[in-house]
């Protein structure tokens, strides 16, 4: 029989040539050249923007990039809120929208609902011009003091040679003006 001293020291040798067997292992696979091809890990995906367009009853209708997951009450204040005479009590503005979705605001200046009104920039008073989307009282005034100086508009584009009416105030107020019936 083998003693129990001898036993120990048997068993101390194989522990330690399992311990160098495995170190070697280590030291081999972590200094020998990769094998096979790379994997790339891409980032997670997040999420983008949604493309809508608003049109109707608003003030600045048009293209909006919004994020996703906004609701219709987003889309109303990107287009600078609702237009005089929207009819907001039809609206449901905590609903989701969705890419490519169209959007018609109800109202007195929408196409699809009911006949448009619009302001006749050469009889109109200060007053009635003071209504239109970024005419205030000041710029409302200064069409009428160019209309009495300068004549009649013959097209809803000269108003832009009123001083105050840029390109951008133009393009808000362009849907709600006209020079005829």
């Amino acid at each position: 029989m083998i003693s129990k001293m001898k036993l120990n020291n048997y068993l101390l040798i194989i522990y330690g040539v399992l311990i160098g067997i495995t170190l070697s292992g280590i030291v081999w696979l972590s200094a020998s050249p990769p094998r096979g091809e790379a994997v790339t890990i891409l980032p997670t995906a997040t999420p983008g923007n949604i493309i809508v367009h608003i049109s109707g009853a608003v003030q600045v209708p048009g293209l909006y990039s919004l994020p996703v997951g906004s609701r219709l009450a987003d889309a109303i204040s990107a287009a600078d809120g609702f237009a005089p005479g929207a009819e907001q009590d039809e609206l449901n503005l905590a609903a989701p929208l969705r890419d490519g979705q169209q959007i018609d605001i109800p109202g007195i200046i929408s196409t699809s609902h009911i006949t448009i009104m619009r302001v006749n920039i050469n009889i109109a008073s200060a007053s009635e011009l003071d209504t239109l989307p970024s005419i205030g009282p000041t710029t409302a005034q200064a069409i009428v003091d160019y209309r009495l100086e300068n004549g009649p508009f013959t097209s809803i584009q000269d108003i832009q040679k009123v001083p105050g009416i840029g390109s951008a105030t133009y393009e808000k107020i362009e849907d709600y003006i006209t020079v005829g019936e």
